[in-house]
C-alpha cells in the first residue's frame, strides 16, 4: 500500500516537471485536472488534482446499485485549499455574475481566475498557492464493487453520481458505456445551460471482474 502512495505522488510531481520543461507546450496560464487510479489485486489507490472525480458503483445490503464518491472536488472554496492559497498571497473570490464559482487570482492582477485549487500546469499561479500535489486515497475492493467512473467536471456539473452510474449500468455494452455517459452529459448541458458552451466532458469506465481474477480490469 505505502509504495503505491509514494509512486502516485512521484508520478504527479514528475508530470508537472515535464510539462514545465516541454519545449512546445505552453502551460504558463493553462493546465489540467487529473484523476488517476492504480489497482493491484484488491487494493485501489486514487490520486486527484482539481475537480475531476472518481465514483464507484457498488451493491448495498439490499443489492441496489449505489454510488460512492472516491475523491474530493478540490475547488478553491474548500477552507484548507483557500487557506493555503491566501497564505501564498493568491486571492480567492467569485465574480459577481457567477457567485457560486470561486476562482484563484494573482495577487495584483484579476487573472487568470482558475476554478480549481490544484492542477498540472498553470505555472503563473504555482508561486501563489496552486499545487500539483494529488490528494490520494486508498480503498480495499470487495466483490460488491462493480465499476468505477473517472470523469471531468463537465460531466459532474450536470449529472449526479447516482445518475452517472445508472447511465453506465444501462449502457448496451461496456464498450459504449463511456460514450453513453458523455452523450448524456452534453445533452444535459444543452437543457440546463442553453445559452452557455458546455464544459469539457470526458469519461473512462473501469469494470471490475472479481469472479475472473482480482487483477483483471476492463
Amino acid at each position: 500500500k505505502q509504495h503505491l502512495l509514494l509512486m502516485m505522488n512521484g508520478a504527479f510531481k514528475l508530470m508537472d516537471k515535464e510539462l514545465k520543461m516541454h519545449p512546445t507546450i505552453d502551460c504558463f496560464c493553462s493546465g489540467s485536472t487529473a484523476v488517476t487510479l492504480v489497482k493491484q489485486g484488491w487494493d485501489l489507490v486514487v490520486g486527484n488534482l482539481g475537480d475531476s472525480r472518481a465514483v464507484m458503483a457498488t451493491r448495498d445490503a439490499a443489492n441496489n446499485l449505489t454510488a460512492v464518491q472516491l475523491t474530493v472536488d478540490l475547488k478553491p472554496n474548500l477552507p484548507k485549499e483557500a487557506e493555503r492559497i491566501q497564505q501564498c498571497r493568491g486571492r480567492v473570490f467569485a465574480l459577481q455574475d457567477e457567485p457560486e464559482v470561486s476562482r484563484v487570482w494573482l495577487p495584483n492582477n484579476d487573472s487568470p481566475g482558475l476554478a480549481m485549487a490544484r492542477a498540472f500546469g498553470d505555472f503563473c499561479l504555482k508561486d501563489y498557492g496552486l499545487i500539483s500535489v494529488p490528494q490520494i486515497s486508498y480503498r480495499r475492493l470487495t466483490e460488491k464493487d462493480e465499476f468505477i467512473i473517472l470523469a471531468t467536471d463537465g460531466v459532474w456539473d450536470v449529472l449526479s453520481n447516482k445518475e452517472a452510474i445508472d447511465i453506465v449500468a444501462a449502457a448496451p455494452s461496456r464498450a459504449t458505456a463511456s460514450r453513453a455517459l458523455v452523450d448524456c452529459a452534453v445533452r444535459s448541458w444543452r437543457l440546463k445551460f442553453p445559452t452557455s458552451k458546455s464544459d469539457d466532458c470526458a469519461a473512462v469506465c473501469l469494470f471490475l471482474d472479481h469472479e475472473k481474477s482480482p487483477n483483471l480490469v476492463e
